[in-house]
């Protein structure tokens, strides 16, 4: 007899469910885009959505986030489409996953978690792994009552000599856990910390500027790096990139020799999204500082995308919550030829915004020619900040003048009898 098998590789069928708040003030245009944009997360993770559920409101309910009704609505979706799990469009309360998990019998997985999820598929170095444990932990803690709710009973005698029921202790015993962990997984992450601050000061010690690639997800910064890394440096080591959410996560930093006189260090970033989970936000929070170093920041935008412009100010309010509000910008918009841009590649105007100056290119990565002038527009933004200073040290400010040093080119060095005269050309940040 021939066996049939079943493919391994099948992705899980999901059902996708999302509450237009009108009381938030969004349009409903507005919210249908989050609810495609939840599709494209489900595929990211191997998911395969197979109907979307949806309802208006004007406040969610504390108890189901959707009416009686709809959730009934989904339950028969999920029987109809033999799904496995249903994808909220928002972060739910562990009341709200434990009611639903009651009514629908199948996993209930929010936003939050969905992109955590994303995120440890994708991470690959320890400090993202390390940094996307630490937001599923945290994520985890305050839900772990309704894995053991049905356990949560007193055991044994009545009154004062009742003892704890099994539920309640495994409870306990698990918190207890994930705080052990959460604190080790700090400790962990704060010597990645140093480890990254040494790698900094040894960038800064060569004297580049560093610029930084950052964006909403699939903008196409990657492309911009590995465009840059074959065309303008030695190595081959490119970094992975294709057309879905989150494609890369860890942050690489690339040296770029673009032509002599015009070399500087590329880093990229994780992507941005609406509705980022704050536990990765605060996860990452060391590795997206690194932002607030940089010299110049490409703010890459996938120009193609009907909403780009909320992506833009998606991307502007992460920038300002990480305090590199000050950090002057040039907007990268990518992708014109899928726009149908045909005067591409060319400059917009420079402007001055708040303490920083700004301005904007119109590229698509995938040519030369666009990443022949997004070089230049680099060059001239952070070449022309370099100045010339001459400083005097007295020989107890050994310290402060070894970390100046670290972050400067050394022109010329005088020694006098009282301390150190330095002559040093670096580059000004605003």
């Amino acid at each position: 007899m021939i066996e049939l098998q079943t493919d391994r590789n099948e992705k899980e069928r999901v059902v996708l469910a999302g509450v237009w708040e009108t009381s938030d003030g969004g349009t409903y245009v507005d919210f249908l885009h989050s609810m495609e944009e939840l599709e494209e997360l489900a595929a990211a993770c191997e998911k395969e959505p197979v109907e979307n559920v949806v309802q208006t409101l004007e406040k969610r309910t504390a108890a189901l986030y959707m009416g009686s009704g709809k959730v009934a609505e989904i339950k028969g979706a999920v029987a109809q489409n033999d799904a496995s799990a249903v994808i909220f469009n928002d972060t739910l309360t562990p009341v709200q996953i434990r009611n639903l998990q009651k009514q629908l019998g199948v996993n209930v997985i929010d936003r939050t978690a969905l992109i955590i999820e994303i995120f440890g598929i994708r991470a690959r170095t320890r400090e993202a792994k390390l940094q996307v444990e630490l937001a599923r932990l945290a994520y985890m803690k305050p839900r772990l009552i309704g894995m053991w709710e049905k356990q949560n009973r007193q055991g044994g005698a009545s009154g004062a000599m009742s003892s704890k029921g099994e539920g309640e202790t495994q409870l306990e015993i698990d918190r207890r856990t994930i705080d052990h962990r959460l604190a080790d997984l700090r400790r962990e992450l704060r010597v990645v910390e140093l480890e990254r601050r040494t790698q900094r000061k040894r960038r800064g010690s060569s004297g580049l500027p560093l610029v930084s690639l950052v964006g909403y997800t699939n903008a196409g910064k990657s492309t911009i790096m590995n465009a840059f890394v074959k065309a303008c440096t030695e190595t081959e080591k490119q970094v992975f990139e294709a057309d879905m959410l989150f494609a890369t996560l860890d942050t690489t930093v690339r040296r770029i020799k673009a032509s002599v006189g015009n070399e500087f260090l590329l880093s990229d970033t994780v992507g941005f999204i609406q509705k980022l989970p704050t536990g990765l936000i605060e996860a990452f929070k060391s590795t997206l500082e690194e932002v607030k170093e940089a010299d110049l920041i490409l703010h890459v935008v996938d120009y193609s995308d009907g909403y780009y412009k909320d992506h833009m100010q998606t991307t502007l309010d992460t920038i300002a919550e990480l305090g590199a509000g000050d950090v002057p910008v040039i907007t990268v918009y990518n992708k014109c030829d899928l726009r149908g841009d045909t005067a591409y590649p060319r400059r917009g105007p420079m402007v001055r915004e708040g303490a920083a100056d700004s301005g904007s290119v119109y590229i698509s990565a995938a040519e030369e020619d666009s990443i022949r002038m997004l070089a230049e527009v680099i060059g001239e933004a952070v070449n022309g900040r370099v100045v010339e200073e001459e400083l005097f040290f007295s020989y107890d400010k050994g310290g402060e003048m070894s970390e100046l040093i670290a972050r400067s080119e050394v022109v010329s060095r005088e020694y006098a009898p009282d301390g150190v005269r330095l002559t040093i050309r670096r580059r000004k940040k605003p």
